[in-house]
């Protein structure tokens, strides 16, 4: 039997020695001798048509784990597979167009200025609930004429760190805020919450929180989020989820190396990778971004305690059928506890209303 070395191997398939050493773990496209001694891997010449297959594959987007049972079909079905696969692919790029538009229409513009500073505002409400499992509540909700965030605390000090990060970003909501220089102000802003939960947590590494808030300019709201709480947006009957998670289980999800059905129940979901901690120093930098509001959009800022029991669609359904947003917030606790109330959960909900000039 021809045998190829991994890097022949490789270059025949077009697939990296990295990516073969990926797959050979996750049993995908095993090696079909490894050297007792050296550890060295060697393939066969007839493993070539699976490894274009894979390579293929992958090249479409294919998560890791829908490849190999795709592979374990025979030619008719993994055709339909396929089929079904990129039909999904065409349904989702379809509803994430409007959110593309949306994200390119943020950009800074030199010239621009906020015109409709006096024709819309936010109308709020923030509530944060134990849950029906937890003995005491970590989370913090606030709302306010311009700040918005959510804050979910975690170790000993876990209820101190989130209180301590939401109340270091509280002078943003006095201030005039220019949409041009937002961004850097909330991240400096960012900077003095690291210290406040360093303090609040008084050197215990092991407690921290995740942040997650929006800062009104009057016409645009400015994002920053590290963790693993959430913000949505609802804009003409769509959901667009606008952050993303910093966990372990989110990182192996945009790997591929797991489905959306098997992160549900995966042992790591809540290990976060990033996150404010009472560390003395961190290397968590967090995600900034600049939206674009138009009258009628309906914000959703939420613990991981709304998500890891309320199904994306169930929530947006709540959001869209509640009139105002104190009704949109009892609505999802409420469906976090009848689903168990596993852990605290806590829901900020503000509307963009156009206002008289």
């Amino acid at each position: 039997m021809e045998m190829l070395t991994i890097g022949a191997f490789a270059k025949a398939c077009r697939l990296s020695p990295k990516a073969l050493r990926l797959y050979d773990e996750l049993d995908l496209l095993r090696p079909a001798r490894v050297d007792p001694y050296t550890g060295y891997r060697y393939y066969a010449a007839g493993q070539l048509e699976r490894a274009r297959l894979v390579a293929w594959l992958r090249r479409l987007g294919m998560p890791l784990a829908e490849i190999r049972r795709v592979c374990a079909l025979g030619p008719g079905a993994a055709a339909g597979e396929i089929r079904a696969y990129w039909a999904r692919v065409e349904a989702e790029t379809a509803v994430r167009r409007d959110l593309a538009a949306f994200l390119v229409d943020h950009l800074p513009e030199e010239s621009r200025r906020d015109t409709i500073v006096n024709t819309l505002e936010l109308r709020h409400y923030a509530h944060s609930d134990r849950g029906r499992v937890r003995p005491a509540n970590q989370d913090t909700a606030y709302a306010g004429g311009r700040l918005l965030a959510v804050a979910d605390g975690f170790g000993p000090a876990g209820a101190p760190a989130s209180t301590a990060a939401v109340e270091a970003l509280r002078f943003l909501d006095t201030r005039e805020i220019p949409a041009g220089g937002v961004l850097n102000l909330l991240e400096d802003a960012v900077r003095g919450a690291e210290q406040a939960v360093r303090d609040a947590a008084d050197g215990t590494e092991e407690a921290g929180t995740t942040l997650t808030a929006l800062v009104w300019t009057g016409s645009r709201l400015a994002l920053v989020h590290i963790g693993d709480s959430r913000a949505y947006l609802l804009r003409d009957g769509e959901l667009f989820r606008i952050t993303h998670d910093h966990t372990v289980v989110q990182s192996m999800l945009d790997e591929g190396r797991l489905t959306p059905e098997e992160a549900v129940s995966h042992p790591q979901r809540t290990l976060l990778l990033k996150a404010l901690t009472g560390a003395a120093a961190t290397t968590a930098s967090p995600d900034l971004r600049l939206h674009d509001a138009r009258p009628g959009d309906r914000y959703l800022l939420c613990s991981d305690g709304l998500p890891s029991v309320v199904p994306d669609d169930t929530v947006r359904r709540l959001l869209a059928a509640a009139p105002a947003p104190d009704e949109a917030v009892h609505a999802l606790i409420a469906a976090a506890n009848e689903a168990g109330g596993p852990d605290n959960v806590s829901c900020v909900v503000a509307d963009v209303v156009e206002t008289a000039a």
